[in-house]
């Protein structure tokens, strides 16, 4: 298949900018906003953020299934969620952050209604941007390309809000101001950018059947045992990932006392971003995507482990371990979507039809739970610690915040790399699966039929068959 452009390239990575203009402003500030503006105990907002993103993660296979089911012959199967569900996003993402006083119980539940609304909008966005790198090409080094085009563009809305909004959250800030200026800003912003990413970011992977059935998905996500495996480690993975996003503030402010290093921490991912990203598709091509996962995740155990270990006072050896987690996170992230795309195609290999939408949505499901659990988890540790709004926090609420920022993602990611170990897709048997599936596509053009929808494609060889390469 031709190489993509730098275009489409750039057009793929700008959707994923889009998407973190509503997706980070939450996972960096709402646990900040909900306790230190809306006034909702640290309790409650755990609880709520644990409900609402345990519905999201429900709400990502019914986009799955809906974009199964669609098909525009001009635009495609993904491009048409975007186009028309990217405003209602940004404008939720407004709303959620504009909390207005309505006694205690009212509060929380305009709270829990329009968080909830925002996840169902990002699924119906998310899923099919997400769905769109798989039928974009199917060459690794590729796929690579891509998912360091989404790491970019996320990184570039996330340091932008570490840089010039995370300094401005501290006591006696007008800070709800703040946050709807922000939201209306990015309500343009993003437009433009998912709009720029449905003129430059199109399919070109062939599809025999555009309209997938019920029974077809089903089909696809049980026999597809790698795609399970990789969304167990995730889940692992972001609830360990999440619980340390969520209280990242909360650790720099609270227990290092340095809440004028958040820009410096922005800064360092930025460019560990851009660094990872020029060489990521040359690592994968001699490394293996396996192998990059796992020792990635071992460099967020290692950071977490500092963090947790570290007293307070010792403030850049906590900021030590806090860069290492972050420099494994991100390359956790851009190598992680790239295998979920592989799993895309051991699905067709094993029933003969392409099901981007319900195995990008299965996927996209267990790391929504687990940024569910590991948000809650996150702000009960506070809650457990006594963790109070505009106070100088105790030892046992500074206990709290470095359980939430080092141990649990260390523990998680552990359990996380267990999983990852008994992996099987290794990048070797993706490139026999891509032979055999092109294969059989010119066997059936060639006699004028297709088994594609109503046989299995079976290969020879089994994925528990021992492997002879290097290449994970």
């Amino acid at each position: 298949m031709k190489k993509l452009n730098k275009l489409s390239i750039i057009g793929y990575g700008a959707g994923d900018a889009a998407n973190n203009l509503a997706f980070t402003t939450a996972t960096m500030f709402l646990l900040v906003y909900y306790t230190d503006v809306a006034g909702i105990s640290a309790a409650a907002a755990g609880t709520l953020l644990l409900a609402v993103r345990v519905f999201d993660a429900f709400a990502d296979v019914f986009a799955g299934r809906v974009v199964d089911r669609a098909f525009s012959k001009r635009f495609g199967k993904f491009r048409p969620f975007i186009m028309f569900g990217s405003v209602p996003l940004l404008l939720l993402s407004v709303a959620t952050f504009s909390v207005p006083q309505l006694g205690e119980s009212g509060t929380l539940l305009y709270a829990y209604v329009t968080y909830a609304a925002l996840g169902l909008a990002y699924s119906l966005v998310n899923i099919p941007y997400g769905s769109l790198a798989g039928a974009m090409t199917q060459d690794p080094g590729e796929r690579a390309k891509l998912g360091s085009a989404r790491m970019i563009g996320a990184l570039l809305v996330g340091s932008a809000l570490g840089i010039f909004v995370a300094p401005l959250v501290k006591p006696g800030a007008n800070l709800q101001g703040t946050f709807t200026t922000i939201t209306l800003v990015f309500v343009v912003i993003g437009t433009a950018l998912y709009f720029f990413t449905v003129l430059t970011a199109k399919e070109r992977v062939h599809r025999n059947v555009p309209n997938v059935t019920f029974k077809q998905s089903m089909d696809t996500l049980k026999g597809n045992k790698p795609l399970l495996m990789l969304c167990l480690s995730s889940f692992f993975f972001l609830t360990g990932y999440l619980a340390l996003t969520s209280v990242q503030l909360y650790y720099l402010r609270d227990v290092l006392g340095r809440l004028d290093l958040y820009p410096v921490l922005s800064i360092v991912q930025l460019v560990l971003t851009f660094v990872l990203a020029g060489f990521m598709p040359a690592l994968v091509r001699n490394v293996g995507k396996k192998r990059v996962y796992i020792y990635s995740s071992l460099l967020t155990v290692l950071g977490g482990a500092i963090i947790f270990l570290t007293p307070a006072t010792q403030v850049w050896v906590g900021f030590s371990g806090l860069l290492i987690s972050v420099l494994g996170v991100l390359a956790v992230n851009i190598v992680v979507w790239a295998l979920e795309a592989d799993t895309v195609e051991y699905g067709e290999w094993k029933t003969g039809v392409r099901t981007e939408g319900i195995t990008y949505a299965l996927f996209s499901f267990t790391r929504k739970t687990g940024q569910a659990v590991g948000g809650a988890l996150a702000a009960y540790a506070l809650a457990l610690g006594g963790y109070k709004s505009g106070a100088t926090q105790t030892a046992e609420a500074v206990f709290g915040i470095q359980i939430a920022a080092g141990a649990l993602p260390a523990v998680m990611t552990i359990l996380a790399v267990l999983v990852m170990s008994k992996y099987k897709l290794t990048d070797a048997k993706h490139a026999e699966i891509l032979a055999e599936i092109q294969a059989h596509r010119v066997s059936d053009a060639a006699a004028g039929t297709s088994t594609i929808g109503t046989a299995p494609v079976v290969a020879t060889a089994s994925l528990a068959a021992p492997q002879t390469t290097s290449s994970n």
